[in-house]
């Protein structure tokens, strides 16, 4: 497995949701799959799955993927002009930690550009458009940012560091799709959000619980 360059989150590493993808699919479990980030994942460099474990070249752990029974909560869908009308007021549109993330990046015109946005009861909702390629990848790529934007705020980034999802569908190439998200809570450093991700015609195409972690000294 090679993480290509263009797929980053912060400067220099994986975005979060896409490797954790790549690791699932690469896995061949299936139901509810958990991937836990052991350290960023690299771009550009060969990773090999063994035994559920990602390693570089040189044995370093980057990844774990295991299958795991809980099945994520659903977040409750919104129509598409309400996701457009949160997705107009995205905070990262002013202030993004990672304004080149391939997902939600604002700098980013060949990325996701996926751009949540807050709803009246504190939930995010995004449109999302699928690219022209559509992988299992591309899927927990869209379940990622938008449960970390109901947590990071100025002066507060956040990394993934666990994201359990189960996918349902892909959606088509071109669908116009809605992703919400939402906050379950806050502990120290740590934060649980959940995501769904629904087709067109209101079908839940993937769902995912994951943690957050914010960066030292945020």
């Amino acid at each position: 497995m090679i993480i290509p360059a263009r797929f980053n989150g912060p400067p220099g590493s994986g975005n979060g949701g896409w490797c954790a993808g790549v690791f699932a699919a690469a896995s061949g479990l299936g139901g509810v799959v958990e991937v836990t980030l052991r350290q960023p994942p690299p771009l550009e460099t060969p990773l090999a799955l063994d035994g559920g474990e990602v390693r570089d070249p040189d044995g370093g752990l980057i990844a774990q993927v295991r299958g795991v029974d809980e099945v994520p909560q659903v977040v409750p869908p919104v129509d598409a002009d309400t996701a457009r009308a949160a997705s107009a007021a995205y905070p990262g549109l002013v202030d993004h930690p990672f304004p080149g993330c391939f997902v939600c990046g604002p700098d980013r015109t060949d990325g996701l550009r996926i751009f949540p946005g807050p709803l009246p009861d504190g939930r995010t909702a995004a449109p999302f458009t699928a690219p022209g390629e559509v992988s299992t990848a591309t899927v927990w790529a869209a379940l990622d940012c938008p449960g970390g934007w109901a947590v990071i705020g100025p002066g507060r980034p956040y990394v993934l560091g666990r994201i359990a999802a189960v996918l349902d569908g892909l959606p088509s190439p071109g669908d116009e799709c809605v992703v919400t998200g939402v906050a379950d809570g806050t502990r120290g450093r740590k934060a649980v959000v959940r995501t769904s991700l629904y087709a067109p015609d209101g079908r839940l195409l993937g769902r995912a619980v994951a943690a957050w972690i914010a960066l030292s000294g945020a």
